[in-house]
């Protein structure tokens, strides 16, 4: 989970052609733990943090219930007619 909200970051941080030393400066952040969030290897990060991060860069953060994984034949793309 944390990787895909990295990868969101980084899109939006790219799109708005925003370095990550110039994010970093903007918040009041490191570039180092800038980086290690897009890389989804921060080792922690505080939700107040996260979503001025978030909000800074136009998105938001939601809560949905957690679909159950993906099974072998759903990631062979096989139709479930062919079961």
């Amino acid at each position: 989970m944390l990787f895909e909200i990295g990868n969101h970051i980084r899109q939006a941080r790219k799109q708005r052609r925003l370095t990550q030393a110039d994010l970093a400066h903007a918040l009041g952040m490191s570039r180092t733990t800038i980086g290690q969030i897009e890389n989804g290897s921060v080792q922690e990060i505080g939700v107040r943090k996260l979503i001025r991060l978030l909000e800074y860069l136009g998105l938001e953060l939601r809560v949905t219930t957690a679909q159950p994984p993906p099974t072998l034949e759903n990631l062979r793309g096989e139709p479930e007619s062919w079961r």
